[in-house]
């Protein structure tokens, strides 16, 4: 398994650990009844996965999915509580069709019929699904150990906090080079932006493309040719260069496959974060959620949840708490998943108004309070973005101080801030500067982690106990309603999202006791062959 190299000694905050458990008995108290409910249900998405692994890829001429296809036609004719894989592979073995593509075209024409089989036939229908989702499942643990393979042989970045890099062209063929040079000025990890909007796409866009808004549309063509770039240049640096894209919004499962398929190293993927910012079902996203960490798991890809958006419309200072609230949420979610420490890359922010009095203090309390909270998961710190103005000289002091606080504090993943925050392609002489900022803050205040350790009873250890104090109350609420209260009421940035509403409620299906969808079984019992034996 993958891990960040070993770090210096660093301060540690005197929490107490009786209020730590407490608070990580809340978090599981209040993730459990969101677990039971996303067990209880299936979405579109999580089925069009499921066929992705089974192999379904490619479109119509009016480029709609053949996925989409097929599920929609199944559950038009006998709904989606049984799962797809059977009703579609019953189609199969009555001579339907010959395999899913076929399969799909004729769903897509009308001449495709479906039923639920029973006896005999039910037991043939879902011998062939398991047949058929295996070899997905199987590729994904063949990309984890060609991971770890790759790395051995080139080695890898050397020290943490990773340097992580955006690239954001809209164009797959202009983002490769881009990313290339990236790599060569010092990123360890390239984030190939997702185009603007694509997340409320219920449908996953197929092939390479060459426009996107303020990003770049996550594909598994596009996956593959951006991996396939970097791992030449991993040669030719002596360092694996880790490569992140977006498993998030109404597709979040399919596009976790489609990593794992073509071995993508970091996914963004957070519990709420297309509940509140993208207005998306809070069921849907937790059925979706569950699903697609459950592939990242089995595929070795680490996590970076998204606490950093609450701070864009709360207030750093008084919404700190439900940051920590959603750093424990999300690890329990992530590690009920399967998830290992190591893949927990839990987000959090530089976001305090800087004129505000101690805000330097408070940013490092903030920090250290994530970092003894989480003391074996990697951590994504976030830069400075809401209180950008423009200056760039005063920009880039902040992303100083900032990158200060990452290596000192000892955070696994450090987004590379820019001083022209807000400019999606920024010059590269830009991308340059900002590298260097990084290597000045992090190579001149290493060793300052072996030094510093902030006094008991002082301002940087009071705040840290304040911020868990509050967060250990605000879990008590929630426990004791419930979390989707807690969504609904505006608990967590500002925004107010109601279970029964959103996009893509549409998509949510509850399961028949009957269920049964192959790609679950395999996630769940751990069943299938890797490349390096058996898991």
């Amino acid at each position: 398994m993958t891990r960040a190299a070993a770090s210096p000694p660093r301060a540690h905050l005197e929490l107490d650990p009786d209020v730590v458990r407490r608070a990580r008995t809340l978090a599981r108290k209040a993730g459990r009844p969101v677990v039971q409910l996303a067990q209880q249900h299936t979405t579109v998405s999580v089925e069009r996965a499921t066929l992705r692994l089974a192999g379904l890829a490619g479109a119509d001429h009016e480029r709609v999915p053949w996925v989409n296809h097929l599920v929609d036609a199944v559950r038009e004719q006998v709904g989606l509580e049984h799962g797809v894989t059977t009703p579609a592979y019953d189609a199969i073995a009555r001579g339907v069709a010959p395999d899913l593509v076929t399969l799909a075209q004729k769903a897509a024409a009308g001449a495709a019929d479906f039923r639920m089989p029973e006896g005999k036939e039910l037991t043939t229908a879902r011998r062939l699904a398991m047949r058929g989702v295996r070899p997905g499942i199987t590729q994904i643990d063949k990309q984890r150990a060609a991971r770890e393979r790759l790395i051995a042989k080139v080695g890898d970045a050397p020290s943490r906090p990773w340097v992580y890099l955006i690239v954001a062209t809209g164009d797959i063929y202009e983002d490769i080079p881009q990313a290339q040079a990236a790599a060569r000025g010092g990123a360890d990890i390239i984030a190939v932006i997702r185009s603007t909007g694509q997340s409320l796409l219920d449908y996953v866009p197929e092939g390479a493309t060459r426009e996107g808004y303020a990003g770049t549309y996550a594909t598994q063509e596009n996956f593959r040719l951006m991996r396939a770039a970097l791992d030449e240049t991993s040669k030719e640096l002596g360092r694996y260069v880790r490569l992140t894209n977006y498993a998030s919004g109404l597709c979040m499962p399919e596009i976790a496959a489609l990593a794992g398929l073509e071995r993508l190293d970091m996914m963004l993927n957070d519990s709420m974060y297309g509940i509140l910012f993208r207005d998306i079902n809070p069921i849907r996203t937790f059925v979706d959620q569950r699903f697609s960490r459950q592939v990242h798991a089995r595929a070795g890809i680490i996590i970076n949840t998204g606490e950093d958006n609450y701070l864009t419309t709360a207030d750093a200072v008084e919404a700190a708490h439900t940051v920590t609230v959603s750093q424990l949420l999300n690890e329990y979610f992530a590690k009920e998943a399967g998830l290992e420490d190591w893949q927990l890359g839990l987000g959090h922010a530089f976001e305090i108004v800087p004129e505000l009095p101690d805000s330097f203090r408070m940013e490092l309390a903030h920090a250290m309070l994530a970092r003894d909270l989480f003391p074996k998961a990697p951590l994504k710190w976030m830069p400075p973005t809401k209180h950008m103005t423009g200056d760039v000289f005063r920009g880039y002091l902040l992303d100083g101080f900032f990158n200060f606080v990452g290596g000192l504090t000892d955070q696994g993943i450090l987004l590379v801030g820019m001083m022209t925050e807000a400019v999606v392609t920024p010059f590269l002489s830009d991308r340059d500067l900002a590298l260097q900022n990084v290597r000045y803050a992090l190579e001149a205040g290493r060793g300052l982690r072996e030094d510093f350790q902030p006094p008991a009873d002082g301002f940087i250890q009071t705040r840290a106990r304040q911020v868990l104090s509050e967060a250990v109350d605000l879990l008590e609420r929630i426990a004791d309603d419930t979390l989707l209260d807690a969504i609904a009421d505006g608990t967590f940035g500002l925004m107010k999202r109601p279970a029964d509403a959103g996009k893509g409620l549409d998509g949510v299906v509850r399961k028949a006791d009957d269920y049964d969808n192959p790609a679950i079984t395999l996630l769940d019992e751990g069943v299938a062959t890797t490349a390096g034996g058996s898991k």
